[in-house]
């Protein structure tokens, strides 16, 4: 189970990467997300029965995670009981001046606009959006091209 865990993170860990930046700010604060999502999704890999794809039932961890601990205060964790100790990803990775610029204008967002949109990017399907958020699909298409508008805004400040 330990190795099958770890080969999934190994594999998926941009999705990690990607909302930590998205939610937070800091580096600081974006590498306490990463670990933060992983302890959740060691906590929750037993029961995770394959019946949706392993990166959507990642970004629901992640992102219920980035969003749910946005409401809690910030409580010390040590992650020692989890198999992955993250790598120098966070560290190694060079952002462009305009990648930067994006993630500072999602980070404007609400946070259900958020989840959307970094899903939306990552070519998830309507329906798959729609199972991993909880809202309709019809509701995804209006929220999607709601926040393309927030987004074309933000960005011609």
């Amino acid at each position: 189970m330990k190795a099958e865990f770890l080969q999934i993170i190994e594999v998926n860990q941009g999705i990690i990467y990607k909302v930590s930046k998205m939610y937070r700010n800091s580096k600081e604060d974006q590498e306490d997300l990463f670990q933060e999502i992983v302890f959740q999704l060691w906590k929750s890999f037993s029961k995770f029965r394959g019946a949706s794809k392993v990166s959507t039932w990642m970004y629901r961890i992640a992102l219920n995670t980035a969003m749910a601990s946005f409401r809690k205060k910030a409580i010390p964790i040590e992650y020692n009981d989890h198999p992955y100790q993250q790598s120098d990803l966070m560290e190694n990775t060079e952002v462009s001046e305009n990648e930067e610029r994006m993630y500072d204008s999602l980070r404007q967002l609400n946070d259900s606009d958020k989840a959307i949109i970094s899903l939306f990017l990552e070519d998830y399907s309507y329906s798959e959006i729609a199972e991993i958020t909880g809202i309709t699909e019809n509701n995804v298409g209006v929220r999607i091209n709601r926040i393309k508008s927030k987004l074309k805004t933000i960005l011609n400040q």
